[in-house]
């Protein structure tokens, strides 16, 4: 029986504000590194955050996942430890990290899947700093292997000699 799949993507913003600034760096290499963004001060930003799952739809319910569950899920995860917060001094994970959207994307990440139900559902997140600079986050990197001479693309058609 054909079971689709499907994509469900639930779209928020929050606020919260950071200083570009990595403990493994001087205080000069900081500065060369991120520029203006690494103010003592910090600065902030209005977040919008994408949360896609993705699997086969449920033949009783009709859905991937009940919105209910993760609109609840991103309010635990996202709303009541990252909205209105200052990241480096709120956020633990980002005290070791530095607090680049790329780590708040693996942070949203991880925390998300340690609250589902089925983990294996969530497909991406995704992080509009500002309306230039975005980042997606799929997972945990896993390299392809590489191909060899046997595995390689040949040419098989029909009429070739």
């Amino acid at each position: 029986m054909y079971n689709p799949i499907v994509y469900l993507t639930r779209k928020e913003t929050f606020s919260a504000c950071h200083r570009l600034n990595s403990t493994y760096l001087t205080p000069e290499e900081n500065l060369e590194v991120f520029g203006k963004c690494n103010h003592i001060n910090g600065h902030g930003h209005n977040y919008v955050v994408e949360i896609t799952v993705c699997g086969p739809i449920n033949q009783k319910t009709g859905m991937v996942m009940n919105i209910t569950e993760l609109k609840q899920i991103i309010k635990d995860v996202i709303f009541s430890k990252l909205d209105h917060k200052n990241l480096d001094k709120d956020v633990e994970f980002f005290k070791n990290n530095p607090s680049t959207t790329e780590n708040l994307a693996i942070y949203i990440w991880e925390n998300l899947r340690k609250s589902m139900k089925k983990p294996e559902l969530l497909h991406e997140v995704k992080i509009n700093e500002t309306e230039k600079n975005i980042v997606s986050y799929k997972g945990p990197f896993i390299p392809q292997h590489k191909r060899n001479h046997i595995s390689s693309c040949t040419n098989i058609s029909s009429d070739s000699d």
